[in-house]
C-alpha cells in the first residue's frame, strides 16, 4: 500500500508476552481465581408484576491447573459484555460456559447478590412500604452441567418461649434473619422463600407500622414465641413440602437482645431427585 510523501508507515502490531501462561513457580492447582466487587444491572423475575431492575454485586472466578502462572482477569469482564441483564438459569449458563471458555478452564463460578424489593401492607391500617430483601444467585459449571442455588436473607421477629414462661411481666424478644439456599427444578419465585422464612417466626418484620399495626405485631408475637430450633424446623418443614425444591439450607441466627451473642440452628436437606 502506497503512502503520501512523508507519512510514516504504520508500525507492525508487536507481539506481547503472555506472563500467564508461563511456568508457576509454585505447582498448585487453584479452586478459585477470578474478579470480585463488579456492578451490574440485572432484571430478575418478579411475581406481582413480571420485571424487576436492581443493581448486583458480582464475583466471577474459574479454576487453573498448577502449570499456569496466572489467569486472565480482563476475560471475566469481557464475557459480560455478551451477557443480557435478565438474571436466569440460561442466562447464567451462558455466561459460565462462556467464561469457561474464554479462560480455557474446566469450571466457571458466578455470584450474584443484590436486593429484591417487594411492597408489603401492614397489618391493620394497610399502610404501604416497600421491604429490601437481600438476595443471591450462585452458578457453577463443570464438565458441561450447571449447578444453579437461589439465596434469600429475611428478617423476622422472635419471642423467647422460656423467657414468657418464667416472667412476671414481658418476655424477651429480637430480630432474627432466616438464611436459605435451595436448589430446584423449572422455576421457583423468590417470593416464595421469603413467604416460607416469614411464615417461620413469631411475627413478620416490616417496614411501615402505624400504632394500631404496632399493638397487633407485638401482640401476635408475643402470642406465638419460638426458640431458634421452632423457626428453624418450620422453615425447614415448609422447603421439604415445595414441590419445586430438591435441596435446601436453613440456617437461622436470633440477635438475641439480653445476651451479648447470638443464638443459631441449620438444617440441610439431602438432596432429593429432580
Amino acid at each position: 500500500m502506497a503512502h503520501a510523501p512523508g507519512q510514516t508507515p504504520p508500525e507492525a502490531p508487536v507481539e506481547m508476552e503472555d506472563v500467564q501462561k508461563h511456568p508457576a513457580t509454585v505447582q498448585l492447582p487453584i479452586d478459585h481465581v477470578g474478579v470480585k466487587d463488579l456492578r451490574l444491572p440485572v432484571v430478575v423475575r418478579d411475581r406481582e408484576s413480571g420485571r424487576q431492575h436492581t443493581v448486583a454485586r458480582l464475583d466471577l472466578s474459574v479454576d487453573l491447573p498448577a502449570a499456569f502462572k496466572g489467569t486472565h482477569m480482563s476475560r471475566f469482564v469481557e464475557a459480560l459484555e455478551n451477557w443480557g441483564e435478565e438474571l436466569s438459569r440460561s442466562s447464567m449458563e451462558k455466561l459460565l460456559s462462556d467464561m469457561a471458555l474464554r479462560l480455557e478452564a474446566r469450571r466457571s463460578y458466578a455470584r450474584f447478590d443484590f436486593l429484591y424489593f417487594l411492597r408489603q401492607s401492614s397489618p391493620v391500617s394497610k399502610a404501604k412500604g416497600l421491604m429490601g430483601y437481600p438476595c443471591s444467585v450462585v452458578g457453577a459449571w463443570e464438565d458441561g452441567k450447571l449447578d444453579f442455588t437461589l439465596g434469600v436473607d429475611v428478617p423476622v421477629m422472635t419471642v423467647c418461649p422460656c423467657s414468657k414462661a418464667i416472667s412476671d411481666e414481658g418476655a424477651h424478644s429480637q430480630r432474627a434473619s432466616v438464611r436459605i439456599l435451595a436448589k430446584f427444578k423449572g422455576f421457583l419465585w423468590l417470593e416464595d422463600l421469603i413467604e416460607i422464612a416469614e411464615g417461620s417466626g413469631s411475627s413478620r418484620v416490616y417496614t411501615l407500622l402505624k400504632r394500631e399495626d404496632e399493638k397487633y405485631v407485638t401482640e401476635t408475637a408475643f402470642a406465638n414465641p419460638a426458640f431458634v430450633e421452632d423457626v428453624v424446623r418450620t422453615a425447614a418443614k415448609g422447603l421439604s413440602e415445595h414441590p419445586r425444591i430438591t435441596w435446601f439450607r436453613v440456617e437461622v441466627e436470633a440477635f438475641e437482645s439480653i445476651h451479648g451473642h447470638s443464638a443459631q440452628a441449620t438444617i440441610e436437606s439431602p438432596v432429593r431427585k429432580a
